[in-house]
């Protein structure tokens, strides 16, 4: 229950958020977004180091949750509204990311379904910001029933191995994580207009994401890897034009969104904040350049390729560098105690 409460939060979250940004900002403002996506992305990876030294998760989480909502409601300067959904994203983001690390069993699942929302609920807050009311009281009801929840819930009694970090494992998935997003996002989806046509490629994006983690417990981080990467390189590359080749191909390459985070995780298992926040702040900088792109035809299809099948390359190198991995679901699996 609880991470499907913290799962329902992080959709509000998002979508307060986007709410705020297209919503209460005056059109003169809007620059403060670019504000807005560097704290909530490029802080958590220290917010996450903070997180793993501090413990308290769930009040951290609550904190931001209010922070947001005031962020909605109070009567305050475009800048500070910012400030308190930017930081506040971050911050919760991180602590409920490291609520379901650590009660994940070591499966991959949990992440789907708890990372998955987010990307609906951004969807409908830039579309429909008026709706920040709803998302407000869904999400303070949300973070009540976790943060109650969270107190009740016991972690894991099945840990990974407590092993000195592989900074080369690390460094490389954060690296592609960073180039995948160059990838993902120079490429623009013509056939993308309208409210409707988003909402499908959204919903693409979060089943993606939900069934990457399935994928991962049940093929393996390897096989989930080679089934999601290769076709969704082809499709985006050379189908960018046609809507439902590039949905599937949204689709499919989101199913590594878990497989790249778990894998993060095993290489740091006492810094579930780390691994969390790393991923996400390397995500803004290989936007950013893929945004600033104006390639198109084969220039645009290279692009994509290298950048994908370099993370397909990096899950590779990470999966045989730091061992086979048995079944997540088995308790005697290798790098637990």
């Amino acid at each position: 229950m609880l991470l499907l409460f913290n799962a329902i939060a992080h959709f509000c979250v998002d979508g307060l958020c986007a709410s705020v940004l297209f919503g209460r900002l005056p059109e003169s403002a809007m620059a403060l977004v670019t504000v807005y996506n560097a704290l909530a992305f490029a802080t958590q990876c220290l917010i996450g180091i903070i997180a793993d030294r501090w413990k308290e998760q769930r009040w951290a989480e609550g904190l931001s949750i209010i922070a947001i909502v005031l962020g909605w409601y109070l009567p305050v300067s475009p800048l500070a509204r910012v400030l308190l959904i930017g930081l506040g994203n971050s911050v919760f983001h991180v602590t409920g990311g490291i609520m379901t690390l650590k009660r994940s069993s070591g499966r991959a699942l949990e992440l789907g379904i708890f990372v998955a929302p987010g990307a609906l609920g951004l969807s409908i807050g830039v579309l429909w910001p008026s709706y920040g009311d709803v998302f407000a009281v869904l999400l303070l009801l949300c973070g009540i029933f976790a943060f109650i929840l969270e107190q009740k819930t016991p972690e894991d009694q099945f840990y990974l191995k407590n092993e000195d970090p592989d900074w080369t494992v690390l460094i490389l998935l954060t690296v592609a994580v960073a180039v995948r997003a160059i990838g993902g996002t120079a490429v623009h989806f013509s056939w993308k207009t309208g409210a409707a046509l988003s909402l499908c490629m959204t919903l693409f994006v979060v089943a993606g994401k939900m069934l990457g983690g399935l994928f991962c417990d049940t093929l393996g981080p390897l096989k989930t890897a080679v089934i999601s990467i290769i076709p969704a390189s082809i499709l985006i590359a050379f189908f960018s034009d046609l809507a439902i080749p590039s949905m599937v191909g949204q689709l499919a390459v989101n199913l590594t969104m878990p497989v790249t985070l778990w894998l993060m995780y095993r290489c740091i298992p006492d810094s579930p904040g780390l691994a969390f926040g790393l991923a996400a702040s390397a995500l803004l900088p290989g936007t950013l350049a893929g945004r600033l792109m104006t390639l198109t035809g084969p220039a645009l299809w290279i692009c994509v390729l290298i950048s994908f099948l370099f993370g397909l390359v990096a899950i590779i190198f990470s999966y045989k560098r730091m061992g086979s991995l048995q079944d997540p679901n088995q308790h005697n699996m290798e790098g637990r105690i």
